[in-house]
Protein backbone atom coordinates (compact mmCIF):
# COMPACT_ATOMS: atom_id res chain seq x y z
CA UNK A 1 0.00 0.00 0.00
CA UNK A 2 2.47 2.49 -0.91
CA UNK A 3 1.25 5.53 -2.46
CA UNK A 4 3.70 6.51 -5.12
CA UNK A 5 4.15 4.27 -8.12
CA UNK A 6 7.84 3.77 -7.69
CA UNK A 7 9.23 0.44 -6.60
CA UNK A 8 10.00 -0.26 -2.98
CA UNK A 9 13.75 -0.18 -2.32
CA UNK A 10 15.61 -3.45 -2.38
CA UNK A 11 16.65 -4.48 1.10
CA UNK A 12 18.63 -7.37 2.58
CA UNK A 13 17.05 -10.78 2.37
CA UNK A 14 15.45 -12.25 5.44
CA UNK A 15 17.10 -15.30 6.99
CA UNK A 16 15.58 -18.46 5.69
CA UNK A 17 13.87 -16.85 2.71
CA UNK A 18 14.99 -15.91 -0.72
CA UNK A 19 12.63 -12.99 -0.61
CA UNK A 20 12.85 -10.90 -3.75
CA UNK A 21 12.72 -7.65 -1.88
CA UNK A 22 13.03 -8.40 1.82
CA UNK A 23 13.24 -5.24 3.84
CA UNK A 24 15.03 -6.36 6.95
CA UNK A 25 17.30 -8.98 8.38
CA UNK A 26 14.80 -9.83 11.10
CA UNK A 27 13.33 -13.35 10.80
CA UNK A 28 9.60 -13.48 10.14
CA UNK A 29 6.96 -16.23 10.37
CA UNK A 30 8.22 -17.53 7.09
CA UNK A 31 11.82 -18.09 7.85
CA UNK A 32 13.60 -21.33 7.20
CA UNK A 33 13.85 -24.34 9.47
CA UNK A 34 13.20 -24.86 13.12
CA UNK A 35 15.60 -25.89 15.84
CA UNK A 36 17.06 -29.40 16.01
CA UNK A 37 14.33 -30.47 18.40
CA UNK A 38 11.75 -29.81 15.72
CA UNK A 39 13.51 -31.97 13.16
CA UNK A 40 12.08 -35.06 14.81
CA UNK A 41 8.59 -33.59 14.54
CA UNK A 42 9.19 -32.85 10.87
CA UNK A 43 10.27 -36.42 10.25
CA UNK A 44 7.17 -37.63 12.03
CA UNK A 45 5.06 -35.33 9.86
CA UNK A 46 6.65 -36.77 6.74
CA UNK A 47 5.80 -40.27 7.92
CA UNK A 48 2.24 -39.17 8.56
CA UNK A 49 1.98 -37.78 5.04
CA UNK A 50 3.09 -41.10 3.59
CA UNK A 51 0.71 -43.07 5.77
CA UNK A 52 -2.32 -40.92 4.98
CA UNK A 53 -1.93 -41.00 1.20
CA UNK A 54 -3.60 -38.59 -1.16
CA UNK A 55 -6.97 -38.23 0.52
CA UNK A 56 -8.52 -35.96 -2.12
CA UNK A 57 -11.82 -34.56 -0.82
CA UNK A 58 -13.50 -34.85 -4.22
CA UNK A 59 -13.49 -37.77 -6.64
CA UNK A 60 -11.90 -35.50 -9.26
CA UNK A 61 -9.32 -34.03 -6.85
CA UNK A 62 -11.14 -30.71 -6.44
CA UNK A 63 -10.39 -28.59 -3.37
CA UNK A 64 -12.00 -25.29 -2.46
CA UNK A 65 -9.83 -22.41 -1.28
CA UNK A 66 -10.89 -19.15 0.31
CA UNK A 67 -9.17 -16.01 -0.98
CA UNK A 68 -9.61 -12.28 -0.52
CA UNK A 69 -9.71 -9.62 -3.19
CA UNK A 70 -6.21 -8.41 -2.40
CA UNK A 71 -2.64 -8.64 -3.57
CA UNK A 72 -1.88 -11.65 -1.36
CA UNK A 73 -4.13 -14.03 -3.28
CA UNK A 74 -1.92 -13.84 -6.36
CA UNK A 75 0.36 -16.83 -5.55
CA UNK A 76 -2.65 -19.13 -5.34
CA UNK A 77 -4.10 -17.68 -8.52
CA UNK A 78 -0.73 -18.13 -10.22
CA UNK A 79 -0.49 -21.72 -8.99
CA UNK A 80 -3.73 -22.36 -10.85
CA UNK A 81 -2.84 -20.39 -13.99
CA UNK A 82 0.64 -21.90 -14.32
CA UNK A 83 -0.63 -25.45 -13.87
CA UNK A 84 1.11 -26.13 -10.55
CA UNK A 85 -2.11 -27.45 -9.00
CA UNK A 86 -2.85 -29.54 -12.07
CA UNK A 87 0.59 -31.14 -11.92
CA UNK A 88 -0.21 -32.19 -8.37
CA UNK A 89 -3.46 -33.75 -9.53
CA UNK A 90 -5.58 -31.02 -7.96
CA UNK A 91 -8.40 -28.86 -9.28
CA UNK A 92 -9.08 -25.66 -7.37
CA UNK A 93 -12.34 -23.82 -6.84
CA UNK A 94 -12.00 -20.26 -5.52
CA UNK A 95 -14.37 -18.64 -3.02
CA UNK A 96 -13.97 -14.95 -2.16
CA UNK A 97 -14.07 -14.39 1.60
CA UNK A 98 -13.14 -11.66 4.07
CA UNK A 99 -11.91 -11.39 7.64
CA UNK A 100 -15.38 -11.98 9.08
CA UNK A 101 -16.20 -15.04 6.99
CA UNK A 102 -12.92 -16.83 6.26
CA UNK A 103 -12.38 -18.87 9.42
CA UNK A 104 -16.09 -19.68 9.65
CA UNK A 105 -16.03 -21.08 6.11
CA UNK A 106 -12.98 -23.14 7.01
CA UNK A 107 -14.61 -24.50 10.16
CA UNK A 108 -17.79 -25.45 8.33
CA UNK A 109 -15.86 -27.28 5.62
CA UNK A 110 -17.06 -24.89 2.90
CA UNK A 111 -13.40 -24.43 2.04
CA UNK A 112 -10.53 -26.80 2.66
CA UNK A 113 -7.79 -24.15 2.56
CA UNK A 114 -7.82 -20.46 3.41
CA UNK A 115 -5.33 -17.78 2.41
CA UNK A 116 -5.39 -15.87 5.66
CA UNK A 117 -3.86 -12.79 7.26
CA UNK A 118 -1.67 -13.41 10.33
CA UNK A 119 -4.00 -11.32 12.50
CA UNK A 120 -7.05 -13.33 11.49
CA UNK A 121 -5.20 -16.60 12.00
CA UNK A 122 -3.86 -15.57 15.41
CA UNK A 123 -7.36 -14.44 16.43
CA UNK A 124 -8.71 -17.89 15.54
CA UNK A 125 -5.95 -19.60 17.52
CA UNK A 126 -6.69 -17.37 20.52
CA UNK A 127 -10.31 -18.59 20.37
CA UNK A 128 -9.10 -22.21 20.36
CA UNK A 129 -10.25 -22.81 16.78
CA UNK A 130 -8.43 -26.00 15.67
CA UNK A 131 -6.57 -24.66 12.63
CA UNK A 132 -2.97 -24.93 11.44
CA UNK A 133 -0.84 -22.70 9.21
CA UNK A 134 0.98 -24.88 6.66
CA UNK A 135 2.77 -22.34 4.44
CA UNK A 136 3.55 -18.65 4.02
CA UNK A 137 2.98 -17.09 0.62
CA UNK A 138 3.68 -13.38 0.93
CA UNK A 139 5.76 -11.30 3.32
CA UNK A 140 5.04 -7.68 4.14
CA UNK A 141 2.49 -5.18 5.37
CA UNK A 142 1.63 -3.12 2.27
CA UNK A 143 -0.39 -0.38 3.92
CA UNK A 144 -1.04 2.99 2.34
CA UNK A 145 -2.41 6.07 4.07
CA UNK A 146 -4.09 8.30 1.50
CA UNK A 147 -5.26 11.86 2.11
CA UNK A 148 -7.72 13.72 -0.07
CA UNK A 149 -6.29 16.02 -2.72
CA UNK A 150 -7.77 19.05 -0.94
CA UNK A 151 -6.27 18.02 2.41
CA UNK A 152 -2.89 17.50 0.78
CA UNK A 153 -2.99 20.97 -0.74
CA UNK A 154 -4.08 22.65 2.50
CA UNK A 155 -1.24 21.04 4.44
CA UNK A 156 1.43 21.01 1.76
CA UNK A 157 1.65 17.21 1.68
CA UNK A 158 3.12 15.18 -1.18
CA UNK A 159 4.22 11.60 -1.68
CA UNK A 160 7.71 12.68 -0.61
CA UNK A 161 6.68 14.43 2.62
CA UNK A 162 8.52 12.92 5.64
CA UNK A 163 6.37 10.61 7.75
CA UNK A 164 6.81 12.74 10.89
CA UNK A 165 5.41 15.78 9.08
CA UNK A 166 2.49 13.75 7.78
CA UNK A 167 1.62 12.53 11.27
CA UNK A 168 1.59 16.06 12.67
CA UNK A 169 -0.60 17.26 9.80
CA UNK A 170 -3.22 14.64 10.65
CA UNK A 171 -3.82 16.04 14.15
CA UNK A 172 -7.34 17.45 14.27
CA UNK A 173 -8.37 15.73 11.04
CA UNK A 174 -11.04 13.10 10.30
CA UNK A 175 -10.04 9.62 9.20
CA UNK A 176 -12.04 6.68 7.96
CA UNK A 177 -11.71 3.22 9.52
CA UNK A 178 -13.18 0.11 7.90
CA UNK A 179 -11.30 -2.38 10.11
CA UNK A 180 -9.98 -2.45 13.66
CA UNK A 181 -6.65 -3.57 12.29
CA UNK A 182 -5.98 -0.64 9.98
CA UNK A 183 -7.30 1.75 12.62
CA UNK A 184 -4.85 0.33 15.15
CA UNK A 185 -1.99 0.41 12.64
CA UNK A 186 -2.73 4.06 11.87
CA UNK A 187 -2.73 4.78 15.60
CA UNK A 188 0.66 3.09 15.86
CA UNK A 189 1.96 5.33 13.08
CA UNK A 190 0.64 8.47 14.81
CA UNK A 191 1.96 7.64 18.27
CA UNK A 192 5.39 6.73 16.88
CA UNK A 193 5.70 10.39 15.87
CA UNK A 194 4.25 11.86 19.05
CA UNK A 195 0.66 12.34 17.88
CA UNK A 196 -1.99 10.84 20.18
CA UNK A 197 -4.49 8.44 18.64
CA UNK A 198 -7.37 10.53 20.01
CA UNK A 199 -5.95 13.63 18.30
CA UNK A 200 -7.88 12.55 15.21
CA UNK A 201 -11.59 11.93 14.72
CA UNK A 202 -12.54 8.48 13.48
CA UNK A 203 -15.49 7.64 11.26
CA UNK A 204 -16.38 3.94 11.12
CA UNK A 205 -17.16 2.71 7.61
CA UNK A 206 -18.00 -0.81 6.41
CA UNK A 207 -15.44 -1.31 3.65
CA UNK A 208 -12.43 0.33 1.95
CA UNK A 209 -14.81 1.12 -0.93
CA UNK A 210 -16.92 3.12 1.53
CA UNK A 211 -13.73 4.84 2.72
CA UNK A 212 -13.00 5.82 -0.87
CA UNK A 213 -16.49 7.22 -1.39
CA UNK A 214 -16.30 9.19 1.84
CA UNK A 215 -12.92 10.60 0.81
CA UNK A 216 -14.25 11.78 -2.55
CA UNK A 217 -17.31 13.38 -0.90
CA UNK A 218 -15.10 15.12 1.71
CA UNK A 219 -16.73 13.33 4.64
CA UNK A 220 -13.26 12.20 5.73
CA UNK A 221 -9.78 13.61 5.15
CA UNK A 222 -7.93 10.31 4.83
CA UNK A 223 -7.97 6.57 5.44
CA UNK A 224 -5.55 3.64 5.59
CA UNK A 225 -5.91 0.34 3.77
CA UNK A 226 -3.91 -2.18 1.77
CA UNK A 227 -2.67 -1.69 -1.76
CA UNK A 228 -3.57 -1.45 -4.55
CA UNK A 229 -6.56 0.71 -3.49
CA UNK A 230 -4.58 3.75 -2.25
CA UNK A 231 -2.32 3.86 -5.33
CA UNK A 232 -5.33 3.54 -7.60
CA UNK A 233 -7.11 6.42 -5.88
CA UNK A 234 -3.97 8.50 -6.23
CA UNK A 235 -3.73 7.74 -9.94
CA UNK A 236 -7.36 8.78 -10.38
CA UNK A 237 -6.48 12.16 -8.89
CA UNK A 238 -8.62 11.90 -5.77
CA UNK A 239 -5.85 11.67 -3.20
CA UNK A 240 -2.19 11.40 -2.34
CA UNK A 241 -0.57 8.43 -0.58
CA UNK A 242 1.55 10.06 2.11
CA UNK A 243 2.59 7.07 4.25
CA UNK A 244 3.49 3.45 3.62
CA UNK A 245 5.80 0.76 4.98
CA UNK A 246 8.78 2.18 3.07
CA UNK A 247 8.41 5.44 5.05
CA UNK A 248 6.96 4.28 8.38
CA UNK A 249 9.29 2.07 10.46
CA UNK A 250 6.37 0.91 12.61
CA UNK A 251 4.86 -0.72 9.51
CA UNK A 252 8.07 -2.25 8.20
CA UNK A 253 8.73 -5.97 7.99
CA UNK A 254 11.42 -5.62 10.66
CA UNK A 255 8.77 -4.50 13.15
CA UNK A 256 5.76 -6.49 11.99
CA UNK A 257 7.04 -9.90 10.87
CA UNK A 258 3.84 -9.90 8.84
CA UNK A 259 2.95 -12.45 6.18
CA UNK A 260 -0.04 -14.16 4.62
CA UNK A 261 -0.43 -17.85 5.51
CA UNK A 262 -2.22 -20.88 4.07
CA UNK A 263 -4.46 -22.36 6.77
CA UNK A 264 -6.39 -25.62 7.10
CA UNK A 265 -8.38 -27.39 9.81
CA UNK A 266 -6.42 -29.80 11.97
CA UNK A 267 -8.98 -32.53 11.37
CA UNK A 268 -8.71 -32.04 7.61
CA UNK A 269 -4.93 -32.28 7.73
CA UNK A 270 -5.06 -35.52 9.70
CA UNK A 271 -7.40 -37.07 7.14
CA UNK A 272 -6.00 -35.56 3.92
CA UNK A 273 -2.29 -35.07 4.55
CA UNK A 274 -1.40 -35.99 0.99
CA UNK A 275 -3.71 -33.36 -0.45
CA UNK A 276 -2.31 -30.76 1.93
CA UNK A 277 1.19 -31.57 0.79
CA UNK A 278 0.19 -31.24 -2.86
CA UNK A 279 -1.53 -27.93 -2.20
CA UNK A 280 1.38 -26.48 -0.22
CA UNK A 281 3.84 -27.66 -2.86
CA UNK A 282 1.93 -25.92 -5.66
CA UNK A 283 1.64 -22.68 -3.70
CA UNK A 284 5.36 -22.70 -2.93
CA UNK A 285 6.14 -23.24 -6.61
CA UNK A 286 4.02 -20.18 -7.39
CA UNK A 287 5.69 -17.92 -4.83
CA UNK A 288 9.10 -19.10 -6.03
CA UNK A 289 8.10 -18.19 -9.58
CA UNK A 290 6.99 -14.73 -8.43
CA UNK A 291 10.23 -14.37 -6.50
CA UNK A 292 12.25 -14.91 -9.67
CA UNK A 293 9.90 -13.56 -12.36
CA UNK A 294 7.89 -10.75 -10.80
CA UNK A 295 8.04 -8.65 -13.97
CA UNK A 296 6.97 -11.49 -16.25
CA UNK A 297 3.89 -11.20 -18.51
CA UNK A 298 2.50 -14.29 -16.77
CA UNK A 299 2.47 -12.67 -13.32
CA UNK A 300 1.04 -9.45 -14.70
CA UNK A 301 -1.72 -11.31 -16.55
CA UNK A 302 -2.71 -13.20 -13.39
CA UNK A 303 -2.72 -9.95 -11.40
CA UNK A 304 -4.94 -8.21 -13.95
CA UNK A 305 -7.41 -11.08 -13.92
CA UNK A 306 -7.47 -11.37 -10.10
CA UNK A 307 -7.82 -7.62 -9.55
CA UNK A 308 -9.83 -6.35 -12.52
CA UNK A 309 -10.08 -2.61 -13.04
CA UNK A 310 -6.75 -1.85 -11.37
CA UNK A 311 -4.38 -0.02 -13.76
CA UNK A 312 -1.33 -1.98 -14.86
CA UNK A 313 1.22 0.41 -13.36
CA UNK A 314 -0.62 0.39 -10.03
CA UNK A 315 -0.58 -3.41 -10.00
CA UNK A 316 3.12 -3.43 -10.82
CA UNK A 317 3.94 -1.04 -7.97
CA UNK A 318 1.75 -2.97 -5.54
CA UNK A 319 3.40 -6.29 -6.42
CA UNK A 320 6.78 -4.81 -5.53
CA UNK A 321 5.61 -3.90 -2.04
CA UNK A 322 5.41 -7.57 -1.04
CA UNK A 323 8.31 -9.99 -0.70
CA UNK A 324 7.34 -13.24 -2.41
CA UNK A 325 9.33 -16.01 -0.70
CA UNK A 326 11.18 -18.72 -2.58
CA UNK A 327 10.14 -21.06 0.24
CA UNK A 328 6.94 -21.12 2.23
CA UNK A 329 8.57 -22.16 5.49
CA UNK A 330 7.97 -20.46 8.83
CA UNK A 331 9.93 -20.06 12.06
CA UNK A 332 9.26 -19.69 15.78
CA UNK A 333 11.31 -16.49 15.87
CA UNK A 334 9.29 -15.07 13.00
CA UNK A 335 6.02 -15.81 14.75
CA UNK A 336 7.38 -14.17 17.87
CA UNK A 337 7.99 -10.96 15.89
CA UNK A 338 4.54 -11.10 14.31
CA UNK A 339 2.82 -11.75 17.64
CA UNK A 340 4.57 -8.81 19.29
CA UNK A 341 3.27 -6.57 16.53
CA UNK A 342 -0.27 -7.98 16.55
CA UNK A 343 -0.54 -7.73 20.33
CA UNK A 344 0.74 -4.13 20.22
CA UNK A 345 -2.29 -3.18 18.13
CA UNK A 346 -4.77 -4.22 20.85
CA UNK A 347 -6.92 -5.50 17.99
CA UNK A 348 -7.62 -8.81 19.74
CA UNK A 349 -9.67 -9.27 22.92
CA UNK A 350 -6.73 -10.87 24.70
CA UNK A 351 -3.00 -11.34 24.32
CA UNK A 352 -2.50 -14.10 21.79
CA UNK A 353 0.10 -16.83 21.55
CA UNK A 354 1.10 -19.17 18.73
CA UNK A 355 2.89 -22.41 19.57
CA UNK A 356 4.50 -25.16 17.51
CA UNK A 357 1.10 -26.90 17.56
CA UNK A 358 -0.40 -24.09 15.48
CA UNK A 359 1.94 -24.10 12.48
CA UNK A 360 4.08 -26.60 10.63
CA UNK A 361 6.44 -26.91 7.65
CA UNK A 362 5.76 -30.66 7.36
CA UNK A 363 3.61 -30.26 4.25
CA UNK A 364 6.18 -28.31 2.27
CA UNK A 365 8.36 -30.20 -0.24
Amino acid sequence: MRQHTSSAPHGPRLPGTAGRRARSAVPHPYGRSRAVAVLAATALGAALLTACGAGDPGSDGTVTVGVGSNIFELPIRLADANGYFARQGLKVKFVTLNASTGISALQSGSVQFLNDSPTDFVSAVAKNVPVTAIAADGVGNPLGLIVSTDFAKRHGLTAATPAAQVAKALAGSTGGASSNNTKAETGLFLTSYGVAKDAVKWVSLPTPAADKAALKSHQIDWFTTSEPAPLQIQQEGDGVVVADATKVPAWSNARTGYSEVVVARKSYLSQHAGTARKFATAVQQATAYMNAHLDSPTVRAVARKALPGVPADVLESSLRLVDWPARGSMSAEGWKTALAFINSLDALPQTAEVTADDWTDAYLP
